[in-house]
């Protein structure tokens, strides 16, 4: 049973063709991993299926609902595309719990548990204006998760994350998946995608090939 489908799905920027009559599926419980070089569409993909912008022609279609007629955003997801916008002078337990006021369903302990499991300190006074790079990411990847939610779109979800921090993600991604949640993910690293991914496909003349 399909879960997203895309069917026929054609987008272009300034005249250029990003996707032409594209078709894809995810199954619910599954690891995908996109691949693709640099501007080849992966974070176009992924901005269409969470209804952040869409197709010229075609459907996306979410557990059973076309995005863009009666539902705009699908249910559950958790999202990281491109480098999520902070609060610069608030602390990341600060942050998340602006995010998290937005649909009030978690309290504060849930946000300090999951900042202890991406590896962050939640009783840190440390400004976001100071954090690294790493951290940065981890607060993304929390963001994404503290709510847990269905469905993840994580694009590059391992950027600046030392050895440790990516084994502790990885870990993370994969209890998810038993537990039986979605995950959609691109990433650099080849060993993230052969260790993770039930599948992975590659984005090659506008379309989605399959390559494991």
């Amino acid at each position: 049973m399909s879960f997203i489908e895309i069917n026929h799905v054609s987008k272009s920027f300034k005249g250029i063709t990003i996707f032409e009559n594209l078709n894809f599926t995810v199954e619910k419980g599954k690891i995908y991993g996109i691949i693709g070089h640099n501007g080849s569409g992966k974070s176009v993909l992924f901005k269409l299926i969470c209804g952040f912008i869409f197709p010229e022609s075609g459907k996306i279609i979410v557990d059973g609902e076309e995005l863009g007629t009666n539902k705009r955003f699908p249910n559950s997801f958790g999202i990281i595309i491109d480098r999520p916008g902070y609060i610069a002078g608030k602390t990341g337990f600060e942050n998340l719990k602006a995010l998290a006021m937005i649909e009030n369903k978690i309290s504060n302990d849930k946000i300090k548990q999951t900042m202890e499991m991406v590896g962050l300190q939640p009783e840190a006074k440390q400004k976001v204006k100071n954090y690294s790079l790493g951290m940065k990411q981890k607060l993304a990847i929390a963001q994404a998760i503290m709510e847990d939610q269905q469905t993840l779109i994580l694009d590059e979800p391992f950027n600046a994350l030392d050895i440790d921090s990516v084994g502790n993600i990885r870990q993370l991604l994969q209890g998810f998946r038993e537990e039986g949640r979605t995950i959609i993910l691109t990433s650099h690293n080849q060993d993230d995608i052969n260790l993770l991914c039930d599948e992975v496909y590659r984005i090659n003349n506008y379309r989605l090939e399959k390559v494991k």
